[in-house]
């Protein structure tokens, strides 16, 4: 058994920056890089592209990360872990599997996980879901869903490692899960240590962002966060009884401290007694943060309940069309030209009966962010004002015919200052998402582990 790991973190999100996860396999001396790629609203684009193309369906930017990082993980023993799979793991390992024959590692090992997609399982599982009126039912949305997926957590990426994989590529799993999995299997601890599994969960909800725990998006003393052209991704140096230390690669940007971490940690938190994930059940209360050094923050006295006897479901579906535009107007009286240009539009889509499910504006540069928060202003001292508009309608055909008002505003409304933004009115598809829970004996049952050979 070690006496500590080392773990980095790769990107946070699809799309997010692979540069700083290249600088940690160069410089970090870790032995892991773990992403968190997928949010829930990633998983029905990945299901746009898996219709579009049956071999796409995975976070397509796994192409350059791994073309950049396999060449300086491999050769050192750095495993990589993501749940780049998203609705099509098996693409996602193929495209591994032909870089790295590419790069000519032909003794690479790619774990596949699999089992939480159950979008072809629905009439067989449905049935063991819970928590759901019969009111609230998943059939109601039936004819109009994209995806069906069940968050798994860090057991079958632990298999995966102890079948010898140096990538795992896995579909849904819990933000934490690619982070714990790694904990468990180098220390082997047992799944019902909880207070350590309830560690290594905070030690991936801490790092799932990449640079926002770091010093990215910080909302403290931002403006004392230094280099964030070069920010630093983070890294965990665990010992054996959970305690860890967050840092990040020396001569980096960014900045950790307990305020940087702390922000990170009340991130997406509910019940902060009650984090619930399928590993354990943290309890975030007891967490103590002490700044130790220079960039370095360490982390103990985390406590852990036994893990929950469901797993949650997640299904999207379609739910209507949108289309938006902006037009911009400049001083004198740029928000009373914004103003009178968002009465035109509405008479126009009243008279024209163009039907609208949700109506929504703003002025940027003056209200956008904060709404109706936003402080009153005189408005000659507003220099410039972009109108934003948006509807969300049931039928494409209403955003087309929305879409026409747009650019004759130019000519025919309050003087124009130039910019007609956003996309025009183009139509966009809109993503609904239904969520229940389902008794977890259900689904891992199912869950398979393979380990795919260059």
């Amino acid at each position: 058994m070690p006496k500590k790991v080392r773990i980095g973190a790769g990107m946070g999100y699809y799309g997010d920056s692979v540069l700083p996860a290249l600088d940690i396999a160069r410089n970090g001396n870790v032995q892991y890089i773990c992403f968190d790629d997928l949010a829930e609203l990633t998983m029905a684009i990945l299901e746009k592209d898996r219709k579009k193309d049956p071999t796409k369906g995975y976070t397509k930017d796994i192409t350059q990360t791994m073309n950049l990082l396999l060449p300086e993980c491999y050769p050192k023993g750095i495993k990589l872990i993501t749940n780049a799979g998203g609705i099509n793991p098996d693409g996602a390992v193929a495209e591994v599997k032909r870089i790295a024959g590419e790069l000519g590692y032909a003794d690479l090992k790619i774990g596949l996980v699999k089992g939480d997609n159950i979008f072809d399982r629905l009439p067989e599982v449905s049935p063991y879901f819970l928590n759901k009126s019969e009111e609230e039912s998943w059939e109601h949305y039936q004819e109009r869903l994209l995806f069906a997926s069940v968050y798994l957590g860090a057991q079958p990426i632990v298999e995966a490692l102890k079948q010898g994989a140096d990538v795992v590529i896995t579909g849904r799993t819990t933000d934490s899960a690619q982070f714990a999995a790694p904990l468990i299997y180098e220390f082997n601890w047992s799944y019902d240590d909880w207070d350590r599994i309830a560690s290594a969960v905070l030690l991936g909800h801490l790092m799932e962002c990449s640079g926002q725990v770091t010093g990215g998006n910080h909302t403290g003393a931002w403006w004392e966060i230094e280099d964030l052209d070069k920010i630093g991704y983070p890294i965990a140096e665990v010992d054996a009884d959970g305690s860890f230390i967050l840092t990040k690669t020396a001569g980096t940007g960014g900045k950790v401290c307990v305020d940087t971490v702390k922000e990170q940690f009340l991130y997406e938190i509910h019940d902060p007694r009650s984090y619930i994930t399928p590993d354990v059940v943290v309890d975030f209360t007891s967490a103590v943060f002490e700044d130790v050094g220079p960039d370095q923050v360490r982390v103990s006295n985390v406590k852990g309940k036994p893990a929950p006897p469901t797993l949650k479901v997640l299904m999207g579906y379609e739910n209507g069309w949108a289309g938006d535009g902006m037009m911009g107007y400049s001083w004198p009286h740029a928000l009373e030209k914004a103003k009178k240009a968002e009465e035109i539009l509405r008479k126009q889509m009243e008279r024209l009966e163009i039907k609208t499910e949700e109506i929504h504006t703003s002025y940027i540069g003056y209200n956008s962010l904060h709404g109706p928060l936003a402080h009153k202003v005189d408005s000659d001292l507003l220099n410039e004002i972009y109108l934003y508009f948006a509807i969300r309608t049931k039928e494409k055909t209403d955003v087309l015919r929305f879409g026409k008002l747009l650019s004759p505003l130019a000519v025919n409304g309050p003087p124009f200052g130039g910019g007609g933004l956003g996309k025009g009115g183009k139509p966009r598809q809109l993503l609904g998402m239904y969520s229940c829970l389902i008794d977890r004996d259900v689904i891992e049952k199912d869950v398979t582990v393979e380990i795919v050979t260059v």
